[in-house]
């Protein structure tokens, strides 16, 4: 049943996806752009509270997949199904930006703002699982709470982008190429974000980094779908 019913918003209110997550179901999934199919017959499901890895060459479709994945994109053909596990109901396709994050290189912070602002602005849309302070300690930006992100390094920016990713209070977290830009110091920041904070979350991450995907339970390649 997908639906945005009242029995549907009274499940997602009274529980929660932190206690069950999602599971994501794609069946006969293609995608493709004007004559050339980037992938089909995509059957898989991804558990709730598991990690994945996507692999492949890269321009062979790692991206495109989450983006279908993500609704930021329909797919030429075939289903996807966001199911609520031990429930009747599933979350319609319009409504699961509300239940995904995703940090990708060709997503934007606004520069303009300082982060402190940006993750509070970002607040206002989704819910973050810490306090901004925290967040930044965290990350190691407090010194740089105020200070427009217009003047970070690159690598202070990708840090920027996991955060808003991985403190936001969604059960789905989409990582593409996730430590673009860091330094040892910055993968090893990552890991201890995955492993401290990401323990309810299905993760899904397109890379060919190893030190990226190391520790994802399941692989896929995309060739396999071509």
């Amino acid at each position: 049943m997908s639906t945005s019913s009242p029995e549907l918003k009274k499940q997602l209110s009274s529980n929660p996806l932190k206690d069950g997550g999602i599971v994501v179901e794609l069946t006969n999934t293609g995608k493709r752009f004007n004559r050339d199919w980037i992938f089909r017959k995509f059957n898989y499901r991804f558990e709730a509270k598991k990690s994945y890895a996507v692999t492949g060459p890269n321009g062979s479709g790692k991206s495109t997949l989450l983006q279908v994945i993500g609704g930021a994109t329909n797919q030429s053909e075939g289903t996807i199904e966001y199911q609520i596990p031990n429930s009747k109901f599933q979350i319609p396709t319009e409504e699961i930006y509300n239940h995904i994050s995703i940090a990708a290189p060709y997503l934007e912070v606004i520069e303009e703002m300082t982060a402190a602002e940006f993750l509070q602005f970002h607040s206002a849309f989704k819910q973050l699982t810490h306090s901004i302070k925290e967040i930044l300690d965290i990350i190691g930006l407090e010194k740089s709470a105020n200070k427009q992100i217009r003047y970070y390094s690159s690598g202070m920016k990708q840090r920027v982008k996991l955060a808003q990713a991985i403190f936001t209070d969604t059960p789905i977290l989409l990582l593409d190429e996730p430590c673009t830009n860091l330094d040892r110091t910055g993968y090893d920041l990552y890991h201890q974000l995955i492993e401290n904070y990401c323990g309810n979350k299905l993760i899904i991450v397109s890379s060919n980094d190893e030190n990226e995907i190391d520790f994802c339970e399941e692989r896929l390649s995309i060739l396999d779908w071509k």
